[in-house]
C-alpha cells in the first residue's frame, strides 16, 4: 500500500467551496446526521468524482468520530486496476456550525478545505449522498460493495432532480481482490 500522489485533489477540494456557480439554487441537505452513525465504512457506488480518483478501482471511505468532534476520513482505491496498488489519503472532515452535521468541510491538506454536504441518508444509514453546491461534484455510498438497481436510480434522479450532471456520472469497479 503506498500514500495516494492525490496533489490534485487540494485543488478540486479547495475550488469546491470558492468558485461555486450562481446558477444553482441552494443545495438543500439532510436535517440532521448522527455522526456516530455515519462512522465506519463507505463504498463509492457512483460519483462525479475528482481528478484525483482517475484510475480508481474499488474507492472507499472510512470516518471515524475522534473525541474532538473532528472526523477522521481514510479514502483508499486500488490504482489502475481490480487488482492494482492500493492507494490511501488520510483527511479530516469539520462540522459546519449550525447544519445538525450535515454539512462538513473536509480537509486533506491544510490550509484547503472542500465542500462535503449530505444531500441524501436513508434513515438506517445504508447509503447516502454527498455533493457540493457547485454541483461539480457528487458520490453516491454504500455500506455494502454493491446497490440494488431501483435504489441506484432513484438516487440518481434525485441527483438528476437537484441540478446535477448525471450524464458524467461515472459508477466504480467494486469487483476487487483482496
Amino acid at each position: 500500500m503506498k500514500t495516494l500522489p492525490w496533489s490534485m485533489l487540494l485543488f478540486a477540494l479547495a475550488g469546491c467551496g470558492i468558485f461555486g456557480s450562481t446558477k444553482h439554487p441552494p443545495l438543500d441537505v439532510v436535517p440532521t446526521v448522527d455522526l456516530n452513525r455515519y462512522a465506519g465504512t463507505w463504498y463509492e457506488i457512483a460519483s462525479l468524482p475528482v481528478s484525483a480518483q482517475k484510475g480508481c478501482y474499488c474507492t472507499k471511505a472510512e470516518y471515524s468520530l475522534m473525541e474532538d468532534g473532528v472526523v477522521k476520513v481514510v479514502n483508499t482505491c486500488r490504482r489502475d486496476s481490480a487488482t492494482g496498488t492500493i492507494d490511501r489519503i488520510e483527511g479530516k472532515a469539520f462540522v459546519v456550525p449550525g447544519s445538525n452535521n450535515s454539512k462538513l468541510r473536509v480537509q486533506f491538506f491544510w490550509p484547503f478545505r472542500g465542500d462535503y454536504w449530505i444531500i441524501m441518508l436513508d434513515e438506517n444509514y445504508s447509503y447516502a449522498v454527498v455533493g457540493v453546491p457547485n454541483r461539480k461534484y457528487c458520490w453516491i455510498l454504500s455500506r455494502t460493495p454493491r446497490m440494488d438497481a431501483d435504489t441506484l436510480a432513484v438516487l440518481v434522479q434525485l441527483l438528476k432532480d437537484k441540478g446535477f450532471d448525471v450524464s458524467r456520472l461515472q459508477y466504480t469497479n467494486q469487483d476487487c481482490s483482496g
